[in-house]
């Protein structure tokens, strides 16, 4: 898909990023990933991005972020981008990219590299480097240790015409909106902080048209529910799911390091997707989280899609 293409589209709707599936040896369960997958293309989704933060892009090998992108793209809808997890150091990220455009990706969201901080030039540098190495549309994830200054931006861009997406995971207002007032239409803005439905709203008014939904892998026809009414400027029903699921879901997350991933592959256990565990050295949640989660999924899920209907 032609780089702009592809990044328009993903701005259209609602984004998913399916859990990585894993067998009881640790192994990725392919089948049971393309089953999951599926399922969520069944839904309407303007993109699927395989082997992403909640895919535990983390904990997989470059031989299998491949993999599990090529097992993505055999499943696929025409109409939806298959996009990549791509990172680490500029070596490994330009070798994913690589083996991405040859697995049949669509795009790459480029993830802050792996543990050490850089200048704002060393930044540019990999960013560069990453988008110089394929033909596809290049997203990044500004995040942690990888954030971007509006000039740096600024400068990719003049210089990559392939680098077409802005993800946001800092939560810096100014900064957003000094990017955005300073890119314009010239990128696609992606909000990508954890449980990203909690900013949908106030990032909608800077031209952050869509988000990654994390929560989509359990509960989609609630996560287009709720973006269709932030796109609406339905009010009373976001702060509603806001105070109903949303915030106690978040307060179930933050109870412990890397949660954020360990919750969405319960909730998926919870509603029947055999998705396996995380890996290591994530843990899942205790039994008596399960059942928290449990009654919160069925307390909120049907009240919900009642209130749309």
């Amino acid at each position: 898909m032609d780089p702009v293409a592809m990044a328009r589209r993903l701005g259209e709707g609602l984004l998913s990023f399916p859990v990585t599936p894993f067998a009881a040896d640790g192994n990725i369960d392919f089948s049971a990933f393309q089953d999951h997958c599926n399922w969520m293309l069944q839904h309407d989704l303007s993109g699927l991005f395989a082997a992403g933060g909640t895919g535990e892009f983390f904990s997989l090998t470059p031989e299998e972020t491949v993999d599990v992108v090529r097992a993505a793209g055999e499943v696929r809808k025409d109409d939806v981008p298959v996009i990549s997890g791509c990172g680490y150091g500029t070596a490994i990220a330009t070798q994913i990219a690589r083996g991405a455009e040859k697995a049949g990706a669509d795009g790459l969201l480029l993830l802050p590299p792996y543990l050490v901080g850089s200048t704002q030039e060393g930044l540019a540098a990999h960013v560069e480097a990453v988008c110089r190495s394929t033909g596809m549309g290049v997203i990044v994830y500004n995040r942690d240790n990888a954030i971007l200054e509006d000039d740096t931006l600024a400068r990719l861009c003049e210089r990559n015409a392939n680098l077409v997406g802005f993800k946001d995971g800092v939560g810096d207002i100014e900064l957003m909106q000094r990017v955005y007032n300073r890119m314009g239409d010239r990128l696609t803005y992606i909000g990508g902080l954890p449980t990203a439905e909690t900013y949908a709203t106030p990032y909608l008014t800077m031209g952050v048209t869509t988000y990654s939904s994390a929560i989509f892998n359990f509960m989609p026809e609630w996560a287009l529910a709720f973006y269709n009414a932030v796109r609406t400027g339905d009010h009373a029903f976001v702060q509603s799911q806001l105070r109903d699921f949303v915030l106690p879901y978040i307060g179930l997350r933050n109870r412990s390091r890397g949660y954020a991933v360990s919750i969405v592959k319960a909730g998926c256990r919870i509603v029947g997707r055999a998705v396996g565990p995380v890996r290591a050295p994530l843990t899942d949640l205790t039994e008596a989280e399960h059942v928290e989660l449990r009654g919160l999924i069925k307390r909120v899920s049907s009240k919900a899609l009642a209130e749309v209907s």
